[in-house]
């Protein structure tokens, strides 16, 4: 059985090689240069991240791990070296899927384990979880997915808030990070599927 940190430091990697990934197949699709895609990685990887340890007075994580920075940038390097028909289609939309409920589990997860409480814990999840798509978006001038009806902040709420109350319930914790990833993965990607969408905000007919 893996060991729960081992598990959760594992959900920290993979949410951020696929959001670098997202990053990077961004600027190629807007034809940028190398170092461009290099730093839509970088600054997508570990945007949330960085946002959720300031808020949180923890160290910024990747400063402390000078190899993270190394993986966006290799992702970077390997999307501009291979074959536009690799990255075709909704790979983006599925990786950012991925880095989104990974991430999510992660950034709840550390700040409990900074004495953040529960609410709050939440809250750093969804930040960790979209704050770095939404830096993506806004550096490549597209609208950025938050402020579409699309079902985005809702899966990684879901991620962080079933985590959180298998805990609660007593579930180990890698079984409650599995658990908590997964079902924001799927909402996510049923939203991509399905093009799933929460109402939006219709306020009163002005009278004429």
């Amino acid at each position: 059985m893996m060991e729960p940190q081992t598990l959760i430091r594992l959900l920290d990697l993979a949410g951020i090689a696929v959001f670098a990934l997202s990053g990077a197949l961004m600027a190629v699709r807007l034809r940028q240069t190398l170092i461009t895609a290099c730093f839509f990685a970088l600054v997508t990887g570990v945007g949330g991240g960085s946002v959720r340890d300031l808020l949180i007075g923890a160290p910024v994580f990747w400063v402390q791990d000078g190899a993270i920075a190394a993986v966006c940038i290799a992702i970077a390097f390997l999307v501009w070296i291979t074959p536009e028909r690799w990255w075709q289609g909704q790979l983006l939309e599925w990786a950012d899927a991925v880095g989104l409920a990974a991430y999510a589990v992660f950034g709840t997860a550390k700040a409990l384990a900074w004495g953040v409480p529960p609410v709050p814990a939440l809250l750093m999840g969804v930040i960790t979880g979209c704050v770095g798509g939404t830096i993506r978006d806004i550096l490549a001038g597209v609208p950025s997915i938050i402020v579409r009806p699309e079902i985005y902040v809702t899966a990684a709420a879901l991620a962080s808030g079933l985590f959180l109350i298998l805990l609660w319930l007593g579930t180990g914790t890698a079984t409650a990070a599995v658990v908590g990833a997964s079902a924001g993965f799927i909402l996510r990607g049923a939203a991509i599927r399905w093009s799933l969408a929460l109402p939006a905000y219709r306020g009163p007919r002005e009278s004429r």
